[in-house]
């Protein structure tokens, strides 16, 4: 049982690096120091539906670590 949760959880990793690795950048770098950087994005179609992946994504690895420590 161990083993088998133990290969979830690495799996689960490796889609949450793959989903951030998708994300668009959100930031100007240095310009938004100066201020030249867009202050209101809004998130739509497939960006807001990934973002929301990855958060499900996330609580799971944290719900299985959990678990892990527990067992």
């Amino acid at each position: 049982m161990k083993i088998a949760l133990l290969i979830i959880e690495f799996l689960l990793s490796i889609t949450i690096v793959i989903c951030v690795l998708m994300h668009s950048a959100k930031g100007e770098g240095l310009a938004g120091i100066g201020g030249q950087a867009k202050m209101f994005n809004s998130q739509k179609g497939l960006e807001a539906g990934l973002t929301k992946f990855t958060g499900i994504l996330c609580g799971i690895f944290l719900a299985l670590a959990l678990i892990l420590c527990l067992i």
